[in-house]
């Protein structure tokens, strides 16, 4: 039997019971519609994640701490470390090292520090960070208000709007053009043999502490400092979603700058107590100009001694988490798909009895077993050919539905709307390819048991 002879006979045979058969493919396209509405928003949520984190501009950063530093913080590199208070230290040189990697486009230290700002005789708090000049491509700066620093030094300041609107509640947005002063403590390093106030100490060995001739003293003073900014933008979010260090600030300078005022940190106590008056940093932040170059990186990094984390470390478990997600929904999904498949088993059989007469009378003019089991087939395929088209469109809408009540929901909570339900081309085919598939497995027995009908006995029944 031909192909077409064998697709207008099928054809021709689901018409003659449309009711039924059109109920059974209706069926296949609820259960195509669950599958392919579930496996949507999977596939949408897991887009969702990424795309902040992509936005966020954390995909291309690796972080670099002090193997001396945030021990328990990675128990297994702790184990691989036998002596951690041997490890290299975060300093310039290694700084200047890193900058000189393959795919590194900068190496810029998280600075964050307590700082004042003093506008119209009021004082207010807030913590002081720097941001690299490539801090513009966050998505945190699509809304800024103003402009973004004008250099890597310039005397400008970027204000949160939560913070803006402390200092100046009735128009926040008018600050953007004046000038504040800032108030910070200035770091100034003293001499192995000098006191916090500049004076000569003794040479010797004083209550068990160690020589200060020797080089092993050394010590630093924070002098009150003030500087004046021009307020050049306000944002309306912390920058890198707020999961960097200086994204949880108020007051956003660029990065050369703090570095110039020398500000007083954190980390001044803990290099003072470990000695050798060379600056050090807690955290620097490596920029790799392409995401796929950030594990190379990192390995690199590694091999200096370094502790090195990276959003790629997050997302494998990221990743893992939607891939269970995925399978529990497709399973969810294709329960529907499940009962679609008795209901095409039980129209198949039905067909079988009703036919068997038309089965006798194709064997008697020579159609061979296998002819019959390939018309049952055809028959069986299109069904859920057709039955996944309909799936397909009426998941479609179910996702189109969701959206728009998922923004409407935002909007309430005055949020931006995101898609949360997205259909990629390759599931269209994999819904239908799918479809067929189940379909033709559901019509194995009823072919098999059309087949095995004995033409003598069929042509006798009425």
């Amino acid at each position: 039997m031909k192909g077409y002879d064998l697709f207008e006979l099928a054809v021709r045979n689901l018409r003659q019971s449309k009711l039924r058969n059109g109920l059974t493919t209706v069926g296949i396209s609820v259960g195509v519609a669950s599958l392919v509405a579930m496996l949507s928003l999977g596939v949408g949520l897991q887009q969702l994640a990424t795309r902040r984190l992509a936005g966020s501009g954390m995909f291309d950063t690796v972080f670099v701490t002090s193997k001396q530093d945030f021990r328990g913080f990675d128990r297994e590199d702790d184990q691989k470390t036998e002596h951690p208070e041997n490890a290299p230290v975060l300093d310039e040189p290694a700084r200047g090292t890193m900058t000189h990697l393959q795919y590194v486009t900068e190496v810029e230290p998280e600075i964050r520090v307590m700082g004042e700002i003093v506008s119209g005789g009021q004082t207010h708090f807030g913590f002081v960070t720097g941001l690299p000049m490539s801090a513009r491509e966050n998505e945190a700066f699509d809304n800024l208000q103003g402009k973004f620093f004008s250099g890597p030094s310039a005397e400008e300041v970027i204000l949160l709007n939560d913070f803006a609107k402390e200092i100046d509640p009735k128009n926040p947005k008018g600050l953007v053009g004046q000038e504040v002063t800032l108030r910070y403590g200035e770091r100034q390093a003293l001499a192995p043999d000098s006191d916090s106030a500049g004076r000569p100490q003794l040479t010797g060995t004083r209550g068990g502490g160690s020589n200060s001739a020797s080089g092993d003293d050394f010590g630093f003073s924070v002098v009150r400092k003030t500087q004046k900014l021009k307020v050049v933008g306000i944002i309306e979010e912390e920058p890198y979603g707020g999961m960097r260090t200086v994204s949880r600030g108020r007051i956003f300078l660029p990065v050369d700058l703090t570095e110039k005022l020398n500000m007083a940190q954190f980390t001044d106590m803990r290099s003072s107590l470990r000695g050798g008056g060379g600056k050090t940093y807690m955290t620097l932040t490596v920029r790799v100009k392409d995401p796929g170059k950030v594990a190379q990186v990192q390995d690199a990094i590694n091999k200096m001694g370094f502790r090195t984390f990276s959003v790629l470390d997050a997302t494998k478990s990221l990743r893992r988490f939607f891939t269970v997600l995925d399978l529990f929904l497709g399973i969810f999904g294709s329960l529907a798909l499940a009962v679609a498949t008795l209901a095409i088993i039980n129209t198949l059989v039905m067909a079988v009895l009703e036919r068997r007469r038309e089965i006798g009378v194709m064997k008697a003019i020579g159609a061979s077993d296998r002819n019959v089991k390939r018309l049952f087939f055809a028959e069986a395929g299109a069904m859920g050919f057709f039955g996944g088209l309909l799936g397909i469109a009426l998941g479609f809408v179910i996702g189109k539905a969701i959206n728009v009540g998922t923004g409407i929901y935002l909007h309430r909570h005055q949020l931006p709307s995101e898609a949360v339900w997205i259909l990629p081309p390759w599931l269209i085919g994999a819904a239908i390819a799918f479809s067929i598939v189940v379909s033709l497995l559901a019509g194995l027995y009823p072919a098999s048991r059309a087949a095995k009908l004995d033409p003598v006995q069929t042509l006798k029944y009425e």
